[in-house]
């Protein structure tokens, strides 16, 4: 199979051919010729406006729904959704029933995806069902696929559990993931804690739920000299922690929710249940933190957080409703609104490196591993532009920048209309 891509602007800041206007071609799978002119009589040809091209987006935290929340979104349709929307490597959370805490849940998962243009990446439990009691086992796991491991949006209560577990990976230089939300400080919690939160009358969720439990595991992570990784942030304290924890030398990755940078607090003063996420949405200055530490590098990636609904569990009055917004449709369309489309590529690519995943970038003979966009144009994101199963979308309604045209990966290609 030949591909051709004809006049693609290309972004690759390490590639000699970053923001130049190229034809690239891809036989079997493979990055063959990048020309300024290729005629390929052979070739599927596709010619788009403004074509531009980069390295293939990253999502750290993906939830869909299977295996047993296959109402919210099937495997498949996740990973078609998340190609179309440009990822072509998406790190699925345990978020599951079963939990994925065994080498046959992450065996079966990753022939499941296996031919797909998103390559799906697996983030296993931490302990045996996810309830923070025993180490589920890790090594098996990491044998079978799993990329790191961690117990989706369920901080550990044990802190010894957490220590064992960053000394134990040590001996494959496993990952670790650790969520920073202290579970009693954030106990019924429906939203920030501030003015808007009294003047609602809901009870909140404070900053120092976040950063009590990440300064607690910034320090057992001193302590074992581990691999870890933060899913989220939400506050400008966090932030703090992160930047003083990496002027350390501390082998400390992060990542940010979209939601978080487009938007706060404020949005839940008309009850609009699906602006409830977990970290929930903070202050402006919160925001403001999350961005400038998005640009200095202190926050290495964002992420959709994407989590599929059910109409059952969202569609309720607000206190009832449980947390979480879909993004994967979003991200590239909302980043872009708010930064230069270069930072945007970079955000969306150099979070790779953490997780241990190769990016070829634009190498001759190499798989191909592309996103294919425009940054023209902008629009209202609708229901319709959702490819997602579930509709909970805090995006909706809200000016997006730019187009998605698809992704490649290997054999694998997805372009959208």
């Amino acid at each position: 199979m030949k591909i051709l891509l004809k006049n693609a602007t290309i972004l690759h800041e390490k590639s000699p051919f970053h923001n130049q206007k190229k034809d690239v071609l891809v036989i079997d799978g493979i990055l063959s010729q990048v020309e300024n002119q290729i005629e390929a009589n052979d070739a599927e040809r596709i010619e788009i406006e403004d074509l531009h091209l980069s390295s293939g987006w990253f999502d750290p935290s993906v939830s869909f729904g299977e295996p047993g929340f296959e109402e919210r979104e099937t495997l498949a349709n996740g990973l078609l959704t998340a190609a179309k929307s440009g990822f072509t490597h998406i790190v699925l959370n345990p978020d599951t029933h079963p939990a994925l805490d065994s080498l046959t849940d992450v065996s079966h998962l990753l022939q499941q995806a296996q031919g797909q243009t998103t390559a799906l990446h697996i983030s296993a439990s931490l302990s045996e069902a996810s309830k923070g009691e025993n180490l589920a086992p890790l090594y098996e796991m990491h044998k079978a696929g799993a990329v790191a491991f961690g117990d989706f949006n369920l901080p550990l209560t044990n802190p010894n559990l957490l220590r064992i577990a960053l000394d134990y990976v040590q001996s494959f230089d496993g990952l670790i993931q650790a969520y920073p939300l202290d579970s009693n400080l954030s106990k019924g919690g429906q939203m920030h804690e501030g003015n808007i939160s009294t003047n609602l009358g809901l009870k909140a969720i404070p900053p120092i739920a976040e950063t009590s439990t990440l300064a607690r595991d910034l320090q057992l992570l001193e302590y074992t000299q581990g691999r870890m990784h933060i899913p989220y942030l939400s506050s400008a304290s966090s932030v703090d922690l992160i930047r003083q924890a990496k002027k350390k030398g501390l082998n400390v990755s992060c990542a940010v929710g979209v939601a978080h940078l487009h938007a706060t607090e404020e949005n839940l003063m008309d009850f609009d249940a699906n602006f409830k996420v977990i970290p929930p949405l903070r202050s402006s200055n919160d925001q403001r933190a999350l961005r400038d530490g998005l640009l200095d590098g202190t926050i290495d990636m964002v992420s959709s957080l994407h989590q599929p609904l059910n109409p059952e569990l969202k569609d309720l009055e607000f206190v009832r409703a449980k947390e979480g917004s879909i993004g994967l449709e979003a991200v590239f369309g909302i980043l872009l609104h708010y930064f230069p489309l270069e930072k945007v590529i970079s955000f969306l690519t150099r979070g790779k490196k953490a997780f241990k995943i190769k990016d070829s970038g634009f190498e001759i003979g190499s798989p191909a591993d592309l996103t294919l966009f425009s940054p023209k144009g902008s629009r209202t994101l609708e229901t319709t532009d959702l490819y997602s199963t579930s509709k909970n979308c805090l995006f909706l309604g809200s000016s997006v920048k730019g187009k998605v045209w698809g992704s490649l990966r290997g054999e694998a290609f997805q372009l959208n209309d």
